[in-house]
């Protein structure tokens, strides 16, 4: 079952239309990325989900029924733009917005300092927000998010800022989330981050749904055909030892070893292609060539807007 359903959204603000007859669902129980390009209409998408804009049309469903003012106790909403009180101390900050979400004071602390110890940030519990370094306010930001227990979270550009150990620890505690039953929308230019923890994407463009489905069928669909081989060789492979129209589109020798880049025909099988080369090779190494998340978000938003200047 999904948690989400948004069904044909459409909202305008002046004379712009930010979502366009927009339609995505958001399985239950996963890491779903939601991308595109600065103004796609995420952030817009976003608000509505979070119940802070209405849809001019269309409706999003939230566990079936539709989004209602109370599901919002049920969601956990990091923002890109990061605000803490800078005046406060960080322990009665986050005391406060974990009671906003409907934690009484003496659980609240007793989470909020589980969480402090998890990311070793126990000694900044009575220091003022505005001694906090950029990365400590996002873990304090990132806690208070998550601190209610929500089964919807949404986190946008949350390893915005981090250092590699950092951005690690916060994507092995939202991997952690998922695993104990949580939904996670990731919003994120960082591809390498999805392709490390999203199940599933939806890549939104000029308020549209242009591209959507599991990470593992997006990738193979915008397969090409191509093969890197490592070999145990001095020389190229001459015409006649590869199958007719199969392209060498790269090479490069090291040693003993030669590496190539090969395309086939569409209608060909890697099986033709190995059958030929183990006659006058030793293969090291064989692998289909997998198109990255990177090559698939240019590719697309670059049809896309292609497609639209040339109405």
């Amino acid at each position: 079952m999904n948690i989400v359903e948004v069904q044909h959204v459409v909202k305008r603000f002046v004379n712009q239309t930010a979502l366009d007859d927009l339609s995505l669902e958001i399985p239950r129980g996963k890491v779903f990325g939601l991308l595109g390009p600065n103004g796609a209409g995420k952030t817009t998408l976003i608000r509505i989900l979070t119940g802070i804009n209405t849809p001019d049309s269309g409706s999003v469903l939230f566990n079936g029924h539709p989004l209602a003012m109370d599901d919002v106790f049920n969601i956990g909403y990091l923002p890109e733009e990061r605000g803490l009180y800078k005046k406060m101390k960080v322990s009665e900050q986050c005391i406060y917005l974990a009671r906003l979400r409907g934690l009484s004071k003496q659980e609240a602390e007793k989470r909020l300092k589980l969480w402090f110890a998890k990311f070793g940030i126990d000694s900044w519990w009575n220091r003022k927000v505005e001694e906090l370094s950029k990365g400590m306010q996002q873990k304090i930001q990132f806690v208070i998010t998550v601190i209610h227990q929500p089964d919807f979270l949404i986190f946008d550009e949350p390893f915005s800022g981090f250092d590699p150990i950092n951005a690690e620890l916060l994507k092995n505690e939202i991997l952690q989330l998922k695993k104990e039953g949580a939904t996670i929308i990731l919003s994120t230019h960082n591809m390498s981050s999805v392709e490390e923890i999203c199940d599933s994407i939806a890549l939104v463009n000029h308020g549209k749904n242009v591209l959507s489905g599991s990470l593992d069928d997006v990738r193979h669909a915008f397969r090409k055909s191509q093969y890197s081989i490592t070999l145990k060789a001095n020389t190229l492979p001459t015409k006649e030892m590869l199958p007719v129209d199969c392209q060498l589109l790269e090479s490069e020798q090291v040693d003993n070893l030669l590496k190539l880049k090969v395309q086939l025909p569409s209608d060909m099988s890697a099986n033709s292609l190995l059958e030929n080369l183990i006659k006058y090779y030793t293969i090291l190494s064989f692998n289909e060539i997998i198109p990255s998340m990177n090559d698939i978000f240019i590719q697309t938003v670059q049809s896309q807007t292609k497609n639209a200047s040339s109405l």
